[in-house]
């Protein structure tokens, strides 16, 4: 039991129970909002053909990828409002507004008409949509990061943290499961008649369990220390110079996990050699490895410190990922696809599972919401959210399969790797 906020200058104390009952709120809200963000990844073959009919079916991909892209570049004005609204009213009015938001978004795609019934006010609607989506994300990821860390007891940062990233990859994996399970149980008539709808309008359960349980949670002990000391003379200064930190620290991150785990399955199916129930499958393998070795890195962490890891990681992938697409691309089938997901995975677990303490510590309480997701919704906007859209366009480009690699991947690996050198190592340090 710690000290870790004060109120009418009494100590209120972090306990096991109260850290499991924040972490498990802010993590069953994080998993249903990023499946519903995230499932537009594993559709989008088939939301091409409904919202972007066309003579050439890459131009229609192209377009559904963008429109998956404008979400993202929502997310900075969502990290900004609501963002905000977590420095200022508190981690627990955001996290509830984002539930609202997101299932709004997510049930409004799964019961749009398509091109065929509305025309051109489709792919209209469909973007607006996207784009209240991506306001909601924006303000999700770095409210329930603080929220999760500030409750954490000070020496499990890491292992309490990367339950975040276990939620946001559980996301992903829960709408690669419910993708994979539509496409193999439903026929291709039917999918694309009203099948590619079920998984949006299974949404309407983030409304049902997300608020319930936010709604029941306490407030952050740190937050209720920091509104007693704020310093708003020094917001702006440090705000900026910190939230280019972490903007740094999250091209690869974002970079990595879209191009390896929400575009893999598009790559997979188009180049090398898998049926689209087989490319969504090895997917959900790969992400159920990631969801497996992200608390354990996370644990780790707290032991030998975040940037060994975080260091190993960016160097890994970055040598790896050249090699490993070729081999993807030349030897066909899931013998060799698989294992390959499966390692990209554990790799890429070794970033996430330290990485939610680690952008964390970069920042003082009363900045850490707003300048967190600032830094991080501006990065996955710029660099995350259009990795299915500059992977897709540089193959058509370059006419070669690898170049997504050797322009994307491998650069984004180099721009954090030396913003985390840069960093101090933060494990074992009380939180600010």
């Amino acid at each position: 039991m710690t000290s870790a906020s004060l109120s009418n200058d009494r100590p209120v104390a972090i306990t096991a129970d109260r850290s499991r009952k924040a972490i498990y709120a802010a993590c069953v809200g994080n998993l249903l909002e990023w499946y519903d963000f995230g499932v537009y990844a594993y559709l989008a073959p088939l939301i091409a053909l409904k919202f972007f009919p066309g003579h050439d079916p890459a131009a229609s991909l192209l377009a559904a990828f963008a429109a998956y892209g404008v979400g993202f570049l929502a997310r900075p004005l969502g990290g900004v409002v609501i963002g905000r609204l977590g420095d200022t009213r508190g981690r627990k009015a955001a996290l509830v507004l984002t539930i609202f938001m997101m299932a709004l978004g997510t049930i409004g795609i799964g019961l749009l008409p398509s091109f065929d019934s509305i025309g051109l006010w489709a792919p209209i609607c469909l973007v607006a949509l996207r784009i209240v989506q991506g306001i909601a994300a924006g303000g999700e990821w770095g409210t329930s990061t603080a929220f999760i860390i500030e409750w954490a007891p000070p020496t499990r940062r890491g292992f309490y943290g990367s339950f975040q990233q276990v939620s946001t990859a559980g996301g992903s994996l829960l709408g690669s499961a419910v993708a994979a399970l539509a496409t193999t149980t439903l026929s291709e008539p039917q999918m694309h008649a009203w099948g590619w709808r079920l998984p949006f309008v299974l949404g309407i359960v983030l409304l049902a369990v997300g608020v319930f349980i936010r709604r029941n949670v306490e407030e952050t002990p740190s937050f209720t220390l920091a509104q007693q000391h704020t310093q708003p003379a020094h917001k702006v200064v440090s705000g900026i110079r910190l939230g280019g930190l972490a903007f740094g620290f999250t091209i690869f991150w974002t970079v990595a996990y879209y191009s390896l785990l929400a575009w893999m399955p598009t790559f997979t199916h188009k180049y090398a050699g898998l049926s689209a129930s087989q490319a969504l499958w090895s997917n959900t393998v790969g992400l159920i490895a990631m969801v497996i070795a992200v608390p354990v890195w996370g644990a780790v962490s707290d032991r030998i410190g975040r940037k060994p890891l975080l260091l190993a990681s960016v160097v890994s992938i970055g040598v790896l990922a050249w090699p490993l697409y070729y081999l993807m691309s030349t030897r066909t089938g899931l013998v060799w696809v698989m294992p390959i997901q499966i390692l990209f995975g554990v790799l890429l677990a070794m970033y996430s599972g330290p990485g939610p303490a680690a952008i964390s510590e970069i920042f003082p309480t009363h900045l850490r919401s707003t300048w967190m997701s600032i830094g991080y919704t501006l990065a996955a906007a710029v660099f995350g959210g259009f990795a299915p859209f500059m992977s897709s366009w540089l193959i058509g480009s370059t006419g070669s399969a690898l170049s997504p690699t050797y322009f994307y991947l491998i650069p984004a690996a180099a721009i954090s790797l030396f913003v985390i050198a840069s960093l101090r190592e933060t494990s074992g340090h009380a939180l600010n």
